[in-house]
């Protein structure tokens, strides 16, 4: 058996401990705003005995927060206030968006600006040698490929004068042979 476990296993049984310290978490926030105590994160975790982090965690911080809400409602003022501040952050953003949209314009255009400088600042000269050079280098090619074709075909005749003359000797060759052996 493996040493370290059935990975399924273990992954099965720490979603089980993650799920039992959640629960404790939750019960422990209900008892606690049940009994009227003061409800914080540290004050859930203490009840629980889980970790304060645990607190902090998606599923569990919003109750927390919610059951702070409901110990302390805001007032009509804090209400009043909070939403001005809230208008006053939303239009600070709306003006910080505005700046870094024009920021980011200006970039692009200084960076499209210098691009075209950079393309316009290319040696059309150099590029010119490099196509006429890359045009001699093609002809050569073509002209060594010609050659070789040429070559090819005259070594392609020969071979042939060669099979012709070859076989030509190996007839003369029979017929010595047969006269040499009827003659005996």
């Amino acid at each position: 058996m493996n040493p370290r476990g059935n990975p399924h296993t273990l992954a099965q049984a720490r979603r089980r401990v993650s799920l039992d310290k959640r629960q404790r978490a939750l019960t422990a926030l209900t008892t606690l705003e049940q009994q009227g105590k003061k409800i914080t994160h540290t004050a859930v975790a203490r009840t629980a005995g889980v970790s304060t982090w645990l607190t902090y965690a998606e599923g569990i911080r919003e109750h927390i927060e919610a059951a702070q809400q409901r110990q302390h409602p805001p007032s009509p003022a804090r209400a009043r206030s909070t939403t001005a501040t809230l208008r006053t952050e939303l239009e600070l953003t709306r003006q910080e968006i505005r700046t870094l949209r024009e920021d980011r314009d200006r970039m692009r255009k200084v960076i499209q600006h210098q691009l075209g400088q950079q393309l316009d600042a290319l040696d059309t000269g150099h590029l010119t040698e490099r196509v006429d050079e890359l045009t001699r280098n093609n002809q050569r090619l073509e002209d060594s490929l010609q050659q070789a074709t040429d070559d090819n075909h005259r070594l392609q005749a020969r071979v042939g004068t060669l099979e012709t003359d070859l076989a030509a000797a190996r007839t003369s060759l029979r017929r010595m042979i047969r006269e040499e052996n009827t003659n005996r």
